[in-house]
């Protein structure tokens, strides 16, 4: 059976951009540039944007409408399909399965979660914290078998606790932010 090439979380967040509304890649671009808001998060060359929106459309994620104009190259107006749709919803809803990827494409879930909904916010949230626990528990078990076996190992797994631990507390301070804020 023939692999399926899902998308990366940085096209997810590219469909993201689009759910409300078409925009042309520059307009995408401006918005990841700004250092507020998913800016903070993500970092993206515009020619790696352009070649994931091209990537995008040619996986059915996004449809293109070219636009001409006098004495300027035409440009493309990227908009979502109904499988884009599809895709970004699905995505936005499912809790990252590592802890390394909290950081960057949790915060972009997160940030595109607040704009579905509270709702859809909040359980994230919820979910990715039971992720973490999942997580924390399998990191007792680990760590409390080579406590006095190997200390080394007992060091690194009283680490990855500690992470795992900040990890839960920071989700906390997510839901009460969002629980608070309105968007």
């Amino acid at each position: 059976m023939p692999r399926i090439n899902e998308p990366l979380s940085t096209e997810f967040a590219l469909l993201g951009f689009l759910r409300q509304q078409p925009m042309y890649g520059y307009e995408i671009h401006q918005q990841l540039s700004e250092a507020t808001g998913l800016g903070l998060v993500w970092r993206l060359k515009q020619s790696q944007l352009y070649a994931l929106l091209t990537k995008l459309e040619r996986e059915g994620f996004v449809s293109t409408t070219i636009e001409y104009q006098e004495a300027r190259p035409p440009r493309k107006m990227f908009e979502l399909t109904e499988a884009g749709r599809q895709a970004f919803r699905d995505w936005v809803q499912r809790p990252v399965g590592q802890g390394r990827k909290l950081r960057l494409d949790f915060m972009a879930k997160l940030y595109f979660a607040r704009f579905e909904g509270p709702e859809v916010a909040a359980r994230l949230i919820e979910q990715q914290r039971l992720v973490c626990r999942d997580w924390l528990r399998q990191q007792e078990a680990e760590t409390e078998a080579v406590r006095y076996s190997q200390p080394y190992d007992w060091l690194v797994h009283k680490f990855r606790l500690g992470q795992i631990e900040a990890m839960l507390t920071w989700l906390d301070t997510c839901q009460e932010a969002l629980s608070v804020v309105v968007i």
